[in-house]
């Protein structure tokens, strides 16, 4: 084998980190591009806020300029978010910076003698300040209320805190202690009084099961109305004997839920009529009563924390044309310290100038990346406007097919950028708040030869059950027809498949009493 030089001409991309941070922070979601930002600034000396529009550098490279025509959803909300402090907290202020000010000579001086005995403590010569919990005892129990009503509160817990002020001995709790910790998210145990009494044999003596039934019975007067039962009969049970006695169709409905669940749950009407010998007006009063129950009381205690959408695209019409804004609230408006920067010197190697120079290239990169990423997100958000004009003026209805490979042929980008600028992205419109990635969607064929978006057929299909007669639901047939009629041409099991999407049952269990 005899070894030669050859020459190669090719192409090769390479990742640059200025590459790779564009990239990382183009797929960040509003909050963690707030972090990312956050962190910046704690890391990079170079970075801060700008304090006001006329603030920072000169140089167009170093600074990120926030979209002045913000539409008149976000306008409010920087004008009348905080409230101006009244003259009386003006006072207040004025007096903390005034005696922050003063000299301690001035106040503490006369006070404090040179020497203490030797025998004595602070606390002897001076009385304390009240402590943090000595400020809140008067509102206590409004405390304790807050803290039980808490956002992180769990069924659990609040069951536990229900618990302690139930006068029980001490026998007893340890039985409720158990019920309580077989109790499921939803309410319900997931054990019965049976299996209870079985585990807690051992550890109590002489146990009886009608023990273990009483303290059951004192749970099951616990709020949320309806927890610790054992089936999902008992469950509705317990609800409706806590409603007043003069609830109409009370007795009925009892009657119902105890005896025939299951033909309920079928929707055989006439043999539940047969059964409980309702009239039809009686049963359909007796339904709506049940309907208005909790089959799921756990669900009641909410035990995670409440999370909002913050829209990256404001979407308004003015003129007759559909214009689109960044919400200038979703990141802090950034600049490079002029202050650090012109520390910086060419030909100085020290390291203390190196780190200075490393901070500031770094800052520029993180700038040209916030940019980069802002004049993203409008390009894609203007082009996603321009081609669902229908929807915006109509509704979903209206909603015209589009995939990643149309936007990216349009403002000349990749399938995979497309992609990581409409994930988690939000657009406000007079529609409601969308995520970017709604507004693409799968195309169906019509009989004239155009196409029809899968969105605008969930739409179609979700007002044609809503229009439907209670007593004879439609049919996923029956759909398809009038879909077809409308020139759609869908296939039955793809109409059951945007039905499941939807969360709309099927025929038989949509259908009601009038």
């Amino acid at each position: 084998m005899k070894q030669s030089l050859q020459l190669k001409l090719g192409q090769q991309l390479t990742m640059t980190p200025q590459l790779q941070q564009a990239i990382r922070l183009l797929q960040l979601s509003t909050l963690d591009l707030q972090a990312e930002i956050q962190e910046a600034l704690d890391s990079n000396p170079m970075l801060e806020v700008g304090e006001d529009d006329n603030a920072g550098s000169d140089t167009p490279d170093e600074s990120i300029n926030t979209p002045k025509d913000q539409p008149e959803q976000s306008s409010t909300k920087d004008s009348d978010s905080e409230p101006e402090p009244t003259a009386s907290a003006q006072e207040e202020q004025s007096g903390v910076d005034r005696n922050s000010d003063d000299s301690p000579e001035g106040d503490w001086g006369d006070a404090i003698p040179e020497d203490l005995p030797v025998d004595t403590s602070w606390d002897d010569v001076y009385q304390s300040g009240p402590s943090g919990s000595g400020l809140s005892a008067p509102d206590s129990e409004d405390n304790d209320y807050e803290s039980r009503r808490g956002s992180d509160e769990s069924l659990h817990q609040h069951l536990m805190w229900q618990l302690n002020l139930t006068p029980m001995s001490d026998r007893d709790q340890v039985i409720a202690m158990a019920f309580i910790d077989a109790i499921e998210d939803t309410g319900m145990l997931s054990m019965n009084a049976e299996e209870i009494h079985e585990s807690l044999v051992d550890e109590l003596e002489e146990l009886e099961l009608d023990e273990v039934f009483a303290v059951l019975h004192r749970l099951q007067q616990f709020d949320p109305p309806g927890v610790a039962s054992q089936d999902l009969s008992e469950c509705l049970l317990i609800q409706l004997n806590q409603l007043p006695k003069t609830t109409p169709c009370r007795e009925d409905a009892k009657l119902i839920v105890k005896d025939h669940l299951l033909l309920l749950g079928s929707r055989d009407y006439k043999q539940l009529m047969r059964k409980t010998k309702l009239k039809e007006a009686q049963l359909r009063d007796a339904i709506i009563l049940i309907q208005s129950l909790n089959p799921r009381p756990g669900d009641s205690i909410y035990s995670g924390e409440t999370e909002y959408v913050v829209p990256d695209v404001f979407v308004t019409k003015q003129d007759d044309r559909w214009t689109v804004n960044l919400n200038p609230d979703i990141a802090p408006k950034l600049r490079i310290n002029d202050t650090y920067a012109s520390m910086v010197k060419r030909a100085d190697t020290s390291s203390d100038n190196s780190f200075l120079r490393d901070n500031l290239q770094e800052a520029r990169w993180f700038l040209k990346s916030l940019q980069s990423r802002n004049e993203t997100l409008l390009k894609v958000s203007t082009c996603i406007v321009e081609k669902q004009r229908g929807f915006l003026d109509y509704g979903a209805e209206a909603m015209k097919p589009l995939v990643l490979h149309d936007v990216a042929e349009i403002v000349g980008m990749h399938e995979s950028t497309i992609s990581r600028v409409t994930t988690q992205k939000y657009m406000h419109t007079p529609q409601g708040i969308f995520e970017l990635k709604y507004f693409f969607s799968s195309h169906v064929s019509t009989d004239s030869g155009g196409e029809c978006s899968s969105t605008a057929i969930r739409a179609i299909i979700k007002k044609l059950v809503a229009a439907e007669s209670p007593q004879k639901p439609l049919s996923d047939s029956k759909i398809t027809t009038l879909l077809a009629e409308q020139g759609i041409k869908v296939a039955r099991r793809t109409i059951a498949k945007y039905r499941e999407s939807l969360g709309i049952p099927a025929s038989n269990e949509r259908k009601r009493l009038v």
